[in-house]
């Protein structure tokens, strides 16, 4: 085994519990299984602390009232019973300490009406950032642009979420990170989202409208733009428009049809 080899066995060691605790890693004998199991939850616990305080930015500004820091969850019974399955950056990982989050939080009896919307918000973005990302882009030909668009079959990306919501969370969350001495309200008002993510793992929100929605139905891969267009009950050049926008999103990519 190289050095290179092994440093790579150590890092996943680190980031993946159930390759830690496997035979595999485990014969190897390359180091003290007790240190590497605490130094790998230490990680583990600043890994979800650096997420938590980023994407749940506004249940920590609602905390003063909730009397719930988001945060908080991972010194609990929760988080350590997680600690044996956790893979760092997996989108799985991501849910699921997303949702001892959410349910933390959720069981404040502070009357903030779109508490449970924010924190679906909230949710959907730390787990839209979670996954694999390309941490080098390959140099792109002019020609594999748009222009030729119609040669390839639209697909929504994984991970990519609608979000119908009761209340216009757009535009509250400016007003919760500025000072404010009673908790800011929402509007209520049906409002759809979209939660998109790059290739590079940058994660996007914006509003979605009809074509947006049926467009994300329906792009499976398979279905050309004619196609699309045709089920979507719009007219090729509005489709393209709309692609156009949803591809810089993130939300979708195009496959090479046969």
């Amino acid at each position: 085994m190289t050095d290179r080899a092994l440093q790579d066995q150590v890092i996943r060691a680190l980031a993946d519990a159930p390759y830690r605790a496997s035979p595999d890693w485990r014969g190897r004998g390359l180091a003290d299984p007790d240190r590497v199991e605490r130094y790998a939850r230490f990680l583990a616990r600043h890994f979800y602390y650096e997420r938590i305080v980023h994407f749940f930015k506004y249940s920590r500004a609602l905390a003063l009232v909730t009397g719930r820091w988001p945060e908080s969850v991972l010194k609990r019974p929760g988080f350590d019973a997680l600690l044996p399955t956790i893979v760092l950056g997996s989108r799985a990982s991501a849910q699921a300490v997303a949702r001892l989050v959410v349910d933390h939080v959720a069981r404040s009896e502070a009357p903030i009406p779109y508490l449970g919307d924010l924190l679906r918000y909230e949710e959907a973005m730390m787990v839209a950032e979670a996954g694999p990302r390309v941490w080098r882009e390959a140099p792109q030909h002019a020609a594999e642009g748009m222009g030729r668009v119609t040669e390839k079959l639209p697909e929504k990306v994984e991970g990519t979420v609608l979000l119908d919501l009761a209340y216009d969370l757009p535009v509250v969350l400016p007003r919760l990170l500025q000072p404010w001495t009673s908790v800011p309200e929402c509007p209520p008002k049906d409002t759809q989202l979209l939660v998109a993510r790059s290739p590079q793992a940058r994660v996007a929100v914006a509003r979605s409208t009809e074509a947006v929605a049926a467009v994300l139905e329906l792009a499976d891969g398979r279905k050309t733009l004619a196609e699309l267009a045709a089920s979507a009950g719009l007219e090729v050049a509005e489709l393209e428009d709309t692609l156009q926008g949803l591809v810089d999103l993130g939300a979708v990519r195009f496959s090479t049809g046969s």
